[in-house]
């Protein structure tokens, strides 16, 4: 469950975000000051348009390697329009069982993708994606859905959007012993919507993020740590309701090994490494690689094969323009 956006994404210089006060790797929402920014975008620039949202693209990757038609659902709010109606093929073209609220106030979400070199920066304009409401779960169907899945994933985005929501799937999963996950997803979100992310992470069982949203967590947490597996051994320990058994916390560091914290241990996991000059676009890279460790997870696979499958499914991507799958997976034994 998240925020379906159609991603326009570009490659610009530095020069492009400084002039709309962006960082080169970074992910905000659309304040009134970027709007002018999409139209400039389509206007002057090569634009590629994909299928996205944070969620939507973990789900695409997860469904694409387990392969199964309809292993995964998703919800999320789009309006009713063409790029509404585009993001609901591609998700069936993927395999999801897509089921959107559709809202007709407000248009399809969008996501400015700007691309510099190795680094990506992410402005969303969430519209119909921020309106999303728990009487989605009403719909004939859907609640259905929600009962008769094992394994539930939010990004940290939806935070922004609908808590009320977050709350009701992640205290169904907890009082039916189901795994429930979720990702820090942006240092905003750490220290921003602080109240409903720590409402949310007693039924946490598996918490993704990177090292600068760790970082961030740690400050706004008090936990006097910059050290990253500190971090997560600190997240992994917070109180807990319940649920699948301990919390796990995963938290990716680029270029460096993958840390995870679980039963007060940490394990480290070397990336598959790169040529510089292979990179494409690294957008999507943190979501693919929550989609590639859950496509395993959900299996019962042991927690290296899911990394690793996690570190496949991000150094894919990477050599993509955006979180585009192309033909089928071969993800190592």
């Amino acid at each position: 469950m998240g925020n379906p956006l159609l991603d326009i994404s570009v490659n610009c210089d530095v020069a492009f975000l400084d002039k709309y006060g962006l960082a080169p790797d970074n992910a905000i929402l659309a304040e009134d000051k970027h709007v002018p920014m999409y139209k400039e975008m389509v206007d002057t620039m090569k634009v590629d348009y994909i299928a996205g949202g944070a969620t939507l693209n973990s789900i695409r990757v997860a469904q694409w390697i387990i392969g199964e038609e309809k292993a995964s659902s998703y919800f999320g709010s789009i309006g009713d329009d063409d790029f509404g109606k585009t993001l609901q093929a591609k998700g069936e073209e993927a395999g999801i069982n897509v089921k959107f609220q559709v809202n007709k106030e407000h248009s399809t979400g969008t996501c400015g993708v700007l691309v510099t070199g190795d680094n990506r920066s992410l402005v969303a304009n969430l519209a119909a994606a921020n309106h999303f409401k728990p009487t989605h779960f009403e719909s004939e169907g859907v609640w259905d859905i929600v009962d008769g899945a094992q394994f539930y994933y939010i990004a940290g985005f939806f935070l922004t959007v609908s808590p009320e929501s977050i709350m009701k799937v992640a205290q169904h999963a907890t009082q039916n012993n189901k795994c429930f996950t979720m990702n820090l997803s942006a240092p905003f979100l750490c220290e921003f919507f602080k109240a409903p992310m720590e409402a949310a992470l007693p039924y946490v069982d598996i918490l993704f993020g990177n090292e600068t949203e760790a970082v961030c967590f740690s400050k706004v947490q008090g936990f006097e740590t910059e050290d990253v597996a500190q971090i997560a051994l600190k997240a992994a320990a917070m109180p807990k309701s319940g649920g699948a058994g301990d919390r796990m916390v995963i938290f990716t560091q680029g270029a460096e090994s993958t840390i995870v914290a679980y039963q007060g241990k940490i394990s480290q996991f070397s990336i598959i490494p790169i040529a510089k000059e292979n990179i494409v676009d690294t957008n999507g890279a943190g979501d693919a690689f929550v989609g590639g460790f859950l496509s395993q997870h959900v299996l019962g696979k042991p927690l290296e094969k899911s990394v690793n499958a996690g570190h496949w499914a991000a150094n894919y991507i990477i050599q993509q323009s955006g979180c585009t799958l192309i033909g089928k997976p071969s993800i190592p034994n």
